[in-house]
């Protein structure tokens, strides 16, 4: 089953390209006709490539990637920051600041400052500055939340970058790219495709067909956390597994209980180094008695039991 049907493309205007002077030579593998001066995108290789991307995004949040969201053009800031909220991935709707991600340590930092200004104001520590400098201190709080509000949960590079307007986005795509992230866009017929590693030809322009391809992005992304989540417990069970260490009898019991056993642990393993010959030497007859080796584990057993029971009175 297609991820998105050919009539839902066609209703949100998908299909409709600029106006055939604007167009870049890149675009025309993607360009079916052209009506009216306009040109008309492919539906046939936008759907393909909606459904190349749907499956590229989905396996990459399932091995823990993350997406960034970007698109700051009118159009699709309300569209990208709700949906891009609604999958659980970070998002750039306001401006891209140069250097977000090829010089992420100091965005980094900014994010870091912000949260420090908050708590500032949350502990009311605003109350011993002047009028003034809580006034500026506040500002500079909307401004970085204005920025920076949607990448303050991004604790490192994102493994796949997702835009809306490739030409907006240059400078996005050209940090992507110094990056080696891959890059999956909608790419309009006036937009140069060579940049972008995962073309999705469709209208930018358009708010319905923004929420269309937008919404199947943040779908794909939640399908692939829900696939992390189911393989998340059995992977936390191996492991706990593996590193749970074996515990050595000086560590389960007190160190009165052993000098009461460390008598009867030579015993008890004199008669197992005996038991091991028996065991090598194949002998007909037995070498121990098997009566005496239980009635030495119950007098064992019984040490234990009362050394607890007076431990746990003790508590």
């Amino acid at each position: 089953m297609a991820v998105i049907s050919m009539k839902a493309l066609l209703e949100s205007g998908v299909h409709f390209g600029h106006r055939t002077h604007k167009w870049h030579p890149g675009m025309k593998p993607y360009i079916f006709t052209e009506r009216n001066g306009i040109h008309i995108i492919d539906l046939q290789k936008t759907a393909k490539a909606i459904e190349q991307a749907y499956a590229l995004i989905r396996n990459t949040v399932a091995e823990g990637g993350v997406v960034l969201f970007v698109g700051t053009k009118r159009q699709a800031q309300e569209t990208v920051q709700n949906e891009a909220i609604r999958c659980g991935m970070p998002y750039v709707t306001v401006r891209w600041l140069g250097g977000m991600l090829t010089n992420w340590r100091t965005i980094r930092q900014r994010i870091n400052e912000l949260e420090r200004l908050e708590h500032m104001r949350d502990t009311g520590e605003f109350g011993r500055l002047t009028k003034k400098e809580g006034l500026i201190i506040s500002r500079e709080i909307e401004r970085l939340q204005l920025i920076l509000g949607g990448i303050r949960n991004l604790v490192k590079l994102p493994e796949l970058v997702f835009i809306v307007d490739v030409h907006r986005e240059s400078t996005a795509i050209r940090e992507a790219n110094i990056l080696n992230i891959p890059v999956v866009a909608m790419v309009d017929t006036n937009c140069d495709p060579s940049h972008v590693d995962y073309v999705i030809p469709s209208n930018d322009d358009a708010i319905r067909a923004i929420k269309l391809i937008v919404g199947k992005v943040a779908d794909a992304v939640q399908e692939g956390r829900a696939a992390r989540k189911e393989e998340v417990p059995e992977e936390v069970a191996r492991t706990a597994a593996a590193e749970e260490p074996e515990l050595a009898d000086e560590e389960l019991l007190g160190e009165a209980t052993l000098a009461k056993l460390s008598p009867k642990l030579e015993q008890f393993q004199e008669i197992e180094q005996v038991l091991d010959e028996e065991e090598l030497s194949k002998t007909d007859e037995p070498l121990i008695n098997e009566e005496e080796v239980e009635e030495l584990a119950e007098e064992m057993e019984e040490i234990v039991e009362k050394d607890v029971a007076a431990e746990g009175e003790e508590n």
